[in-house]
């Protein structure tokens, strides 16, 4: 048992509003490799892809971009970034009421893990549920 959990037993998955997923890449080197999985997830999967960040942004030390989705679609997506993420880190992480948490303790990495950075992630927000998506997959993962 974890000191979040505390003695009230485990943390219910109704904490969780949605997902995203942090895809990181160099713009000098691996941008190019980056678009192409962006192009596969949104042909694949009803997400709302982010926008473009070729510099560090928030608490994230490298260049990347977001993927918002629901968390319907979890199951099928993150199995899908695990076999296709190529060179590229990708954190996905839940949208609870705890940012900081949901970056740093609960995440999953797929890839190397990169640094996040607490200071610049508050403690408690708004769940976000996800938005709608941008998207209109045309094929199946």
């Amino acid at each position: 048992m974890t000191g979040d959990q505390g003695s009230g037993g485990p943390r219910p998955l109704r904490e969780i509003a949605s997902y995203h997923a942090h895809v990181y890449y160099d713009p000098a080197t691996t941008r190019a490799e980056a678009e192409q999985l962006r192009t596969w997830i949104g042909e694949r999967f009803s997400v709302t892809l982010g926008r473009w960040h070729d510099v560090k942004v928030g608490p994230h030390d490298q260049a990347m971009y977001q993927v918002a989705f629901a968390r319907e679609i979890f199951p099928e997506l993150v199995p899908w970034l695990m076999l296709n993420h190529g060179n590229l880190s990708v954190l996905v992480h839940p949208n609870t009421i705890n940012p900081r948490r949901d970056h740093l303790a609960d995440p999953i990495w797929i890839g190397p893990a990169l640094a996040v950075h607490a200071d610049k992630l508050p403690e408690h927000a708004e769940m976000e549920q996800a938005p709608v998506p941008n998207t209109s997959p045309t094929l199946r993962p």
